[in-house]
């Protein structure tokens, strides 16, 4: 019986959303080198897209990501251009996994009977107090944190070294100063790389084909490969160990739980789900304040240690290159 949201508060947020994203490329002396029809197009991709994501994420909870579509496309139509290309992958991919994301939460808040009204301007709200909080907090931490991001300098365990904004950063390099022409083409090094798009394109194939052929073992209709590379997305900025925790949750809840107690997975799974990862931004936020603003270090341990505990990890492996402590391929 509740009232379902006009569509007009959509299309107006939409509207004002799309002033200010074109005000940020084109005012401010255009430092974010984006221009106004690339600004739309990033619109038109997202939009495009959120509804055939949307619906794989509904089905399998895994959300395929635009990222590297985003800067190929205009790495491609805007070369040299590092910020544009950042700028384009946030309203192109972003975007479209924020509303993703706004759309889980309707949906969370149906099953908790919470008014779709009132869900709307909770959620509108909170985006604006949590990104201008973000947005202040991540300015206090570059002008008061010595070194921050600069793993060279900070100290063993130091937790300020930003791994996803690392990612992000190196994607701006790859992809919009260097440019997907001169990497992924006949003209650059890596032009073999164009063959995974068609591996991509045919790897579920044999397991679909495997799995028509042999009805009986169920065990192959499991094997989702988009899926499985999807996954993978994730790895840059995360390590073994976070899979292994990941994994466990997974099974434990959603296989077990859900075959020995499917009752209480219905009424609380998505419930404990929004509760971990409450409780993870809680402590996080607790711990900055309790120990790492006091200077107290935390135990010094295997684990503390950012890194993949392998000396040779970030050695290259291009022949010829000489770098200290490092083999000569």
């Amino acid at each position: 019986n509740y009232q379902s949201v006009p569509q007009w508060w959509f299309i107006a947020v939409l509207v004002i959303s799309f002033a200010f994203a074109l005000y940020a490329c084109e005012g401010f002396d255009k430092q974010l080198q984006l221009p106004w029809w690339g600004l739309i197009l990033a619109c038109a991709i997202a939009l495009f897209f959120t509804l055939p994501i949307g619906v794989i994420q509904a089905t399998t909870n895994q959300q395929m990501g635009l990222n590297v579509i985003t800067e190929l496309i205009i790495g491609y139509l805007y070369p040299g251009k590092p910020l544009a290309n950042v700028a384009f992958k946030t309203y192109g991919y972003i975007s479209m996994s924020q509303a993703l994301y706004f759309v889980g939460d309707f949906k969370l808040g149906h099953y908790m009977k919470i008014p779709p009204r009132s869900m709307f301007i909770v959620q509108l709200v909170a985006t604006v107090v949590a990104s201008t909080v973000c947005f202040g907090t991540t300015w206090w931490l570059i002008t008061s944190v010595e070194n921050i991001c600069n793993v060279d300098l900070l100290p063993v365990g130091s937790p300020w070294t930003c791994p996803g904004d690392e990612v992000f950063y190196n994607a701006s390099i790859i992809w919009g100063v260097i440019g997907p022409g001169r990497m992924f083409t006949k003209e650059g090094i890596y032009p073999g790389m164009n063959w995974f798009f068609l591996i991509g394109l045919l790897a579920p194939v044999p397991f679909w084909y495997l799995s028509k052929k042999f009805p009986e073992k169920k065990w192959l209709k499991q094997i989702h490969v988009p899926l499985i590379f999807s996954a993978v997305s994730a790895m840059p900025q995360a390590k073994a160990v976070h899979y292994w925790s990941w994994a466990i949750v997974g099974v434990v809840f959603n296989y077990y739980i859900f075959r020995r107690f499917k009752t209480w997975w219905a009424r609380h799974n998505y419930i404990l789900s929004a509760a971990l990862d409450a409780g993870t931004a809680i402590m996080g936020v607790l711990i900055f304040f309790a120990f790492q603003n006091n200077d107290i270090s935390l135990p010094d341990w295997w684990g503390l240690e950012n890194s993949d505990h392998c000396p040779l990890a970030h050695c290259p492996l291009a022949k010829g290159v000489v770098v200290e402590g490092c083999p000569v391929f």
